[in-house]
């Protein structure tokens, strides 16, 4: 066969499992290949080597193969220059474009390795002068220079340590019967541990954090500064404002869990008096809204960004209902975030998820399952799965961190 290629891999190949990864792309795209060299770490912290030869029917199918396995962290053996082709249009890649995963990256032109900037999942990467940066297909413009093909790309997955680490339990499993102080103090030492490395740490949670009780202990931790920014939808701003004016949620008491009288209507005589006020900002300084996660928001200058939907009702002037704008204010957001923790907000977790490197630590507070599940599922493998109810959670967390 004439269509076949060298590749490497380095790393902890067999304990990630990243090995027999390697091999089922292999033979399940209809290639084969042969091992020339395997070299073993021989130590906990020493890296594997892998030099492995690949081999298909035609180029086509080689070339999916190849695309698929630098993915997961293989590379052309041969040190070759990106391919760069011009975008024929504003918002349009060139045919045969390299899709960035969130795995560090780095190409190389003119002789040099460029680190990829601004790494994220399911973009294009341009190269300008010397440097090379992650751009979203819409972002792209006539002539922008993008790299084609996976020649001169290598992606640098994260691996981790062999030994116990502090949270490594909420990885094998999601488990609701572990006790929650146990996890919430693990969760507490890993946003110690950012703090101390001067990262952000950034919240998204969702309108389940109002229902079940759990706004006093958000408030309280972006009071005493553990949260840097916020990233949410409509409903979550709408029921925190109807707590603090009318002391429900979805219409239900708090204090005695009972339908309040006409508490149908709260959600949107709340949204009507911010919407006469201009901004959750003027509501709080107008004193409308007295107590809750944006009060303190706006008093801590903590930035929050609330992504609209088809659902929503007002919506509050804060939200955007333009999704790129949306898009935009979420990434901005998430720039230099050390952590990132996920609370009852499966759509905008999933979102978030996508949209950081994979070497920034997700944890995810669910009561279901399935939304851990779906996270890992749709790539953000560094996701920290805790089952348990948010409030719950939030409450001692809060308490660990006092």
């Amino acid at each position: 066969m004439v269509n076949r290629r060298r590749v490497r891999a380095v790393g902890h190949l067999i304990d990630t499992g990243l090995m027999s990864r390697y091999l089922g792309i292999i033979l399940d795209g209809g290639g084969r290949y042969e091992i020339k060299e395997f070299e073993v770490g021989r130590t906990p912290t020493e890296f594997s080597r892998l030099d492995l030869e690949v081999s298909a029917p035609n180029p086509r199918t080689l070339a999916t193969i190849l695309d698929n396995l630098a993915a997961l962290g293989c590379r052309l053996k041969d040190e070759e220059e990106v391919t760069l082709s011009k975008a024929p249009k504003n918002g349009v890649a060139p045919e045969g474009f390299y899709s960035t995963t969130h795995h560090r990256t780095r190409v190389r032109h003119q002789g040099r390795w460029l680190d990829v900037s601004n790494q994220r999942m399911d973009a294009m990467v341009v190269v300008k002068r010397a440097r090379a940066e992650c751009v979203l297909m819409r972002s792209l413009r006539r002539g922008d220079r993008v790299v084609c093909g996976v020649e001169g790309v290598e992606t640098l997955p994260p691996f981790e340590e062999r030994k116990s680490e502090a949270f490594s339990f909420m990885r094998s499993e999601n488990s609701s019967e572990r006790a929650v102080e146990v996890k919430a103090r693990e969760v507490a030492a890993l946003m110690r541990k950012v703090r101390r490395a001067r990262r952000r740490i950034v919240v998204v949670p969702g309108p389940v954090v109002i229902h079940t009780g759990g706004a006093r202990s958000l408030a309280s931790l972006i009071r005493r500064g553990w949260i840097d920014a916020l990233l949410s939808g409509n409903a979550l701003a709408v029921h925190d404002a109807e707590l603090s004016m009318f002391g429900t949620s979805l219409g239900i008491d708090l204090r005695t869990g009972v339908a309040a009288r006409e508490g149908h209507m709260n959600h949107l005589k709340a949204i009507n008096l911010i919407r006469d006020a201009g901004s959750i900002a003027a509501a709080v300084k107008r004193g409308i809204l007295k107590s809750g996660i944006f009060r303190e928001c706006v008093r801590r200058g903590v930035p929050f960004a609330l992504a609209g939907s088809i659902r929503d009702d007002g919506p509050l002037p804060d939200t955007r209902m333009d999704l790129l704008e949306a898009q935009r204010d979420y990434a901005r957001l998430l720039r230099g975030a050390g952590l990132v923790v996920i609370l009852a907000s499966m759509l905008h977790g999933i979102g978030v998820g996508n949209m950081i490197p994979s070497d920034v630590p997700i944890v995810c507070v669910d009561i279901h399952p399935s939304v851990v599940t779906k996270l890992a599922d749709r790539g953000s493998a560094q996701t920290l799965g805790i089952v348990t109810d948010v409030s719950a959670f939030l409450a001692r967390l809060d308490q660990s961190l006092r």
